[in-house]
């Protein structure tokens, strides 16, 4: 039998997990909440594939891969607008069904922190039993790991105890780094392009952060979340902190 696009898709499956009660807008906060998940998981997608065209030296296929991760986070953020079609008395017509259910516990977000480079070993105790993955993610280099090791092969004198820090723990702002990449901005376009794509990717994480916080103020106000989590007061703990600090850092030197 040929294939078909139904069939290719496998839409029987897909639309059929949305399980709504009786409330009209339990569709829409499913469906956005699903397709969510759908983004991220090409985004952990897309970020393997630039670490492993960034450790390759393949500068091209790392640009044209950045621009993908970019777009789709603007498609994270512009769903949000849709979700706030939704009323907070519509909300709470169906919240009770989550129960203890919560965004917080989404793993392949956390997935998606941790392979940027905003690591947290201590999160992994709430993941239980999917922890490993986490755990496995926190053994292997992030993002900003393997751009490293992309200058290094290009022979930038990176300083070994960056390419050889902790990598369960997030980036840290390194002087000696910060030195050189100051000089890449002045003396390499090519590899300050990249530098450049990776600051518009730490600025596209926090505008989906400032945007998810400011939802869940306008929909549930200073409500504690249904994970037990503070709401809004945990979301807003969240911002403005950087993936790339050293990125961020030496922008007065430039």
């Amino acid at each position: 039998m040929a294939q078909t696009y139904g069939g290719y898709l496998k839409l029987d499956e897909l639309l059929s997990l949305q399980q709504v009660g009786p409330e009209h807008d339990e569709m829409l906060f499913i469906t956005i909440h699903q397709v969510y998940e759908l983004w991220f998981k090409l985004v952990l997608h897309e970020v393997a594939h630039v670490q492993g065209a960034l450790e390759g030296g393949d500068a091209p296929t790392a640009l044209a891969t950045f621009k993908r991760i970019l777009t789709t986070f603007k498609i994270l953020v512009a769903q949000v607008d849709i979700l706030e079609t939704m009323t907070p008395v519509s909300f709470l017509t169906f919240r009770a069904r989550l129960e203890t259910a919560s965004g917080f516990e989404s793993l392949q977000f956390r997935e998606v922190e941790f392979a940027l480079g905003a690591r947290n070993p201590a999160l992994l105790r709430r993941y239980e039993p999917q922890e490993g993955r986490l755990q496995r993610l926190l053994e292997r280099p992030s993002l900003w790991d393997s751009f490293l090791r992309y200058l290094a092969g290009k022979g930038y004198p990176v300083p070994p105890p960056a390419l050889a820090r902790d990598l369960s723990q997030p980036p840290r702002e390194d002087p000696e780094v910060q030195h050189l990449l100051v000089d890449i901005y002045h003396r390499d376009p090519a590899t300050r392009d990249l530098c450049e794509r990776l600051v518009d990717l730490d600025e596209g994480l926090q505008e989906w952060r400032y945007r998810h916080v400011k939802m869940v103020e306008r929909t549930i106000g200073t409500l504690r979340g249904t994970g037990g989590s503070t709401g809004a007061d945990y979301l807003k703990s969240t911002l403005f902190k950087p993936l790339f600090p050293d990125l961020w850092a030496i922008r007065p030197r430039l």
